[in-house]
């Protein structure tokens, strides 16, 4: 049997404290609007054609493909930054999803990630003709936690 192929992805971020790094990776899920799903974490192809969500709502307890990058740190005063980024190509090809998480700036895990996408382009021949980032930076208090997924969905 195969799964249904995703026609909606919405890129998701969020940040968040908590007592241990299990809570502040909840909290951080809240945070981006994921945390009462089941994640079935998935690697870097967006679906041909996948057109981006205006408004993400899931189904409590749904199994959600998401592609993820997350980071915790319980340094007080470390800076922590999360990206995700879309790249796309002509419609009905395929198009790479990259997350990154570094002790950095958002606009520095953005640089980065940026020149992911076009590398994971690049070695298969391509470059991307757009692409879609977001980013989440969060000073720890405590324990912090930065999150950015990718997450695929279906829809009209």
């Amino acid at each position: 049997m195969v799964l249904p192929i995703p026609n909606r992805f919405a890129l998701v971020t969020g940040r968040a404290e908590g007592e241990t790094p299990l809570t502040a990776f909840d909290a951080a899920l809240l945070d981006a609007g994921v945390a009462n799903v089941n994640l079935v974490k998935v690697s870097s192809i967006l679906p041909p054609g996948a057109q981006p969500l205006e408004r993400l709502a899931l189904p409590p307890g749904a199994l959600v493909p998401i592609a993820y990058g997350r980071l915790v740190s319980a340094e007080p005063g470390t800076r922590i930054a999360a990206a995700v980024a879309v790249g796309r190509d002509e419609p009905g090809r395929f198009g790479m999803i990259m997350e990154h998480t570094a002790y950095a700036s958002a606009s520095e895990v953005e640089a980065t990630i940026r020149r992911m996408v076009e590398e994971s382009f690049a070695v298969r021949g391509g470059r991307p003709r757009e692409i879609l980032v977001r980013s989440v930076e969060h000073v720890v208090a405590r324990c912090g936690c930065v999150f950015a997924g990718c997450v695929l969905w279906y829809g009209a």
